[in-house]
């Protein structure tokens, strides 16, 4: 079927939608916040997601307006978990960086050009990041996670990406091409990235990358807390961390990778 076919354009939308409704899950999201997310019309959304709950793929609050991802998706995620969720390798990765550390420690899978936070356990430290949360979803080249599994691709793919991706208009000139090859250049020298508060003031974040059987970046393991906690002279006892969890991880993993 071609790409450009009807049938293909609106299961890409209907893709756009559950996408933007996963991020916002938590606490639902209205028709016209799902509309400003997907770039979509708000009747059409509309439509989208009308039809969704007539499958039970999404759910709505009668009292609220507000969209849920509904039953029939969590029936079917359990299914396919049986082939894809490796979370429950990687649980105790993450606790052990929030135990050591003291900080919040994430896991996170690559899916497309995004990455999708999947766990997430906080340290003894009082003092939190919100920046990232379970079902968070940030494109390649942006947080900590997405930099590392970037820069861990193949030049050809970073190159392609880079070109066909403006990530200036929502992120600012921080995520300029020439500034995000900067950071991928540092990230390979150290093997782990520091995101240095670019997504909110005062939080920052280090990842190491995760890799899949056939040697790709498929997931990374993130630690996040406020600037303070992550002073250069700290930094390389975090990274040492991330990379010896994030090796051991790749080395226990034996199923495929998200793609």
């Amino acid at each position: 079927m071609s790409s450009s076919s009807p049938n293909a354009h609106l299961i890409g939308r209907v893709g756009a939608v559950l996408r933007a409704l996963s991020a916002a899950n938590e606490t639902g999201a209205a028709t016209v916040d799902l509309a400003r997310a997907t770039d979509l019309p708000r009747p059409t959304v509309h439509r989208l997601l009308s039809s969704l709950a007539e499958e039970g793929f999404v759910d709505r609050d009668r009292r609220t307006g507000r969209w849920f991802l509904g039953p029939e998706l969590y029936l079917l995620g359990q299914t396919a978990g049986h082939r894809y969720d490796v979370t429950h390798h990687a649980r105790a990765s993450v606790h052990r960086l929030a135990a050591k550390t003291g900080e919040s420690a994430f896991f996170s899978a690559l899916r497309g050009a995004e990455t999708v936070c999947l766990l997430r356990e906080d340290g003894d430290f009082p003092i939190r990041s919100f920046v990232l949360y379970e079902g968070a979803r940030f494109p390649l080249g942006v947080v900590s996670a997405g930099l590392v599994i970037l820069s861990f691709l193949d030049d050809a793919e970073v190159d392609a990406y880079l070109e066909h991706t403006d990530l200036t208009a929502r992120w600012g000139r921080a995520h300029s091409p020439e500034a995000i090859r900067a950071r991928i250049a540092r990230t390979r020298q150290h093997g782990y990235a520091v995101n240095p508060g670019l997504v909110v003031e005062g939080s920052w974040g280090m990842a190491a990358a995760v890799f899949d059987r056939d040697g790709q970046p498929a997931w990374a393991l993130t630690l996040t807390g406020i600037e303070t906690r992550f002073r250069p002279d700290r930094q390389p006892e975090l990274g040492a961390l991330l990379l010896h969890e994030a090796h051991t991880l790749t080395r226990t993993l034996d199923t495929p990778g998200f793609r």
